[in-house]
């Protein structure tokens, strides 16, 4: 930002020079201290740092502020404006560190309300208009709502559009027919269209709502590539002083039975180098083998261990660990296995005792979960694939709801701070819908709970098996071509595929060929 570049070079201005310091150092400085931190009327603190002006060379002001949206993180808000030449700026820097995984977030947006979404754009996310493949690549951090980044989009087209017509025609009028669809997205005009944001960082935000459903709003946790992990200025690149990566790292508090070498069959370690076991036999039931892999963290080698149990009535799962002794990262997944079945299931199950809370329930990646009761709806890949009790999983997503809505480290805590940009009718919709999920989890609220799976690959278990359960209702169903799109089935060809190859190789061939004859004939022409 063009105030704060030069705040530094200032003589006598400590605070500017803590700008080019450790982003979370300086948050903590401008963070309230005590019990005005829990106090629903503190101001919020606005920092201001007298900055040169880029623009005219005089002396303007930087104003910084701390603040924390809800269901995302504290970010800090920088803003820069000039009185002499009215010249203004401003931008968004995320207030924590970069996210173990990347995220990327999808809307459908289908009425007017939606353009009002909050959206937190990082430096180094991508956002896209995805029905008229219109992408904004990285740049400086912006924090604003749909209608805002549609808006400047179309503001920085037409600003353009005049000396493209002069200079380059063609490429004009494919630019006005973009600016034109814009108009109407604004208008109101093309409902329905998609926006995502793809960020490596994991630092951007699109806005929920609790009245999303069908998919109209998704969220998707990712891996980063080794190139990824290089723009953000990740990776192993300590050295020692003869010039050797150092791979040693401080202690961590991992408990020791999650270690990979307190797992049995141990995973053996070659002169360092993490080697697989999984190959050496067969796999049997109920015993953990391990192989190699990269932690998402902190991008250096660690080991990820598995095992296949058999669950009753239902199938073989292969549940899934990693640990990463250098900096503390652990996930876990259950995956099942098996060929695709030829049909979705849905399974719905009606809670009616504190009993049916103990039932063991898998809820694959692929799963949607809705309770209508409880005005709960989880898309599928939230959480990934997950095997527990009825209980657990509805204690695990309303710890983690809590912690993103109201800024909590633990969702289960008590007390609930203030949250900065957080209307109150908002968060009193957010307390009652919590309030009713607690009633639920603790046996007093009868509610359905249904568990819809394309991939016919969730479970809920059978108090009467292998009788029917009075209270769980199984329906299989056809998928449709949405699903199967999503889940890359269309794509899949495992018959006469050889033989549509070899026709797809000769219809290339004789399209050369034709290509060849006509440039002869033009030749003797």
């Amino acid at each position: 930002m063009s105030g704060t570049e030069d705040a530094a070079i200032k003589p006598g201005k400590p605070l500017a020079q803590d700008l080019f310091e450790d982003m979370g150092r300086q948050v903590e400085s401008m963070r309230p201290s005590g019990s005005q931190e829990n106090d629903e009327t503190d101001q919020k603190v606005v920092e201001e740092i007298e900055s040169l002006c880029m623009n005219c060379h005089e002396d303007g002001v930087t104003r910084l502020l701390l603040t924390r949206i809800p269901f995302f993180r504290e970010i800090v808000i920088m803003s820069f404006s000039c009185e002499h030449c009215h010249f203004k700026n401003s931008e968004i820097q995320s207030a924590g560190e970069i996210q173990q995984r990347g995220a990327r977030y999808t809307l459908r947006l289908e009425r007017e309300e939606d353009f009002q979404r909050q959206v937190v754009k990082s430096d180094t996310c991508t956002l896209r208009v995805e029905d008229i493949d219109l992408e904004i690549p990285p740049g400086r951090g912006q924090y604003t709502n749909i209608e805002g980044v549609v808006s400047s989009v179309r503001q920085d087209l037409e600003s353009q559009q005049a000396a493209r017509m002069e200079q380059m025609p063609e490429i004009a009028k494919k630019v006005a027919v973009v600016i034109q669809s814009l108009v109407d997205m604004l208008d109101g005009k093309r409902y329905p269209f998609t926006i995502s944001a793809d960020d490596p960082s994991g630092n951007s935000w699109i806005e929920p709502s609790m009245h999303d459903k069908g998919g109209k709003y998704t969220k998707h946790e990712f891996s980063r590539t080794a190139e990824q992990n290089a723009a953000l200025g990740l990776g192993d690149t300590s050295a020692t002083a003869d010039g050797v990566l150092d791979s040693s790292a401080p202690a961590t508090e991992i408990r020791p039975e999650y270690h990979a070498s307190g797992m049995v069959p141990a995973l053996p370690e070659r002169n360092g180098i993490t080697t697989n076991n999984v190959d050496d036999e067969d796999i049997i039931e109920n015993e953990v083998y391990s192989f190699p892999a990269s932690c998402p963290g902190c991008t250096r080698s660690c080991a990820t261990n598995m095992k296949m149990v058999n669950i009753p009535h239902f199938k073989q799962v292969v549940l899934m660990s990693t640990v990463c002794e250098h900096c503390g990262y652990r996930s876990n997944e259950v995956k099942t296995g098996g060929k695709v079945p030829e049909l979705g299931r849905k399974i719905t199950l009606r809670v009616q005792r504190s009993d049916d809370l103990a039932r063991d329930v898998l809820k694959s990646e692929s799963a949607a979960l809705y309770c209508p009761e409880l005005q709960l709806r989880v898309e599928p890949g939230t959480l990934g694939g997950k095997f527990t009790t009825v209980e657990g999983l509805l204690t695990q997503f309303r710890n983690d709801l809590r912690a993103q809505a109201f800024g909590l480290e633990d969702g289960d805590a008590d007390e609930v701070p203030a949250s900065d940009s957080m209307e109150p009718d908002a968060k009193r919709t957010w307390t009652e819908f919590f309030e009713g999920l607690s009633a639920a989890i603790g046996g007093n609220l009868p509610f359905t709970m249904i568990l819809e799976d394309p991939l016919a690959s969730s479970y809920v278990q059978s108090y009467t098996a292998p009788e029917p359960d009075p209270q769980i209702d199984v329906e299989d169903y056809e998928r449709t071509h949405e699903e199967e799109e999503h889940l890359g089935l269309n794509d899949i060809k495992t018959e006469d595929y050889e033989e549509e190859h070899a026709a797809e190789q000769a219809r290339i061939a004789a399209e050369l060929k034709g290509e060849e004859d006509v440039e002869e004939t033009t030749k003797g022409d």
